[in-house]
């Protein structure tokens, strides 16, 4: 599979395509620090050393560790959001077409960018008020995609879930929950592992065969 990062390119499908993470130095060393020892375990000591910078090197680009979580954090969720939006601009008319389109951009975004992923989910709970609710926003934005889509779809009867709420939340854990267990290295390729949790997520929301 093409992993090449050319999500800017505008090409069709350039959505599923990841390299190496772009991040700036200081947030590639607070991905790699907090998922390896958490927020609270790491110091800006360690996170300066981890960027090649000093101390008030780092606090001339990031005052606090604080604003290096939540600048980690919004630049991640910007980023599936951006891929979600692309995935769904290209996804056909129809409910399933648009329903597929945004589970597969979670999932193959939970496969390539596992790490990010997890220090996002993870470490919301280190986040001050104002920045949680700023990256729940973002969250419940990802969310909604998929909510309004297996509401249209039960409106329109492409979907016979009796509870598309719940139905579509299901499948939005299901895909997060990918970032916790896949390797790339392991026995499912990308692609195969996006045709058979499309099948378990169709199955979710009572997608109709025909």
């Amino acid at each position: 599979m093409d992993t090449r990062e050319d999500a800017d390119t505008g090409d069709v499908g350039s959505w599923r395509h990841y390299g190496p993470s772009a991040l700036p130095k200081p947030l590639e060393a607070a991905l790699e620090a907090f998922a390896e020892r958490g927020y609270d375990g790491t110091s800006i000591r360690e996170l300066a050393a981890r960027a090649g910078l000093s101390v008030p090197g780092l606090y001339h680009h990031y005052p606090s560790k604080q604003a290096l979580l939540v600048s980690l954090t919004t630049t991640v969720m910007h980023d599936l959001l951006d891929r979600s939006r692309r995935a769904l601009a290209e996804a056909g008319p129809t409910p399933i077409e648009r329903f597929d389109a945004v589970v597969e951009s979670l999932l193959r975004f939970h496969m390539f960018r596992r790490n990010q992923a997890f220090v996002a989910s993870t470490e919301m709970r280190s986040m001050e008020p104002e920045a949680r609710r700023a990256f729940v926003a973002l969250r419940d934005e990802q969310q909604r995609m998929i909510d309004e889509i297996v509401e249209e779809g039960v409106a329109t009867g492409a979907f016979v879930t009796p509870y598309p709420k719940d139905a579509s939340r299901a499948v939005t854990t299901m895909c997060v929950a990918v970032a916790s267990w896949y390797r790339l290295d392991g026995p499912l390729s990308p692609d195969e592992l996006v045709e058979r949790y499309l099948l378990i997520a169709r199955s979710t929301v009572g997608a109709r065969a025909d």
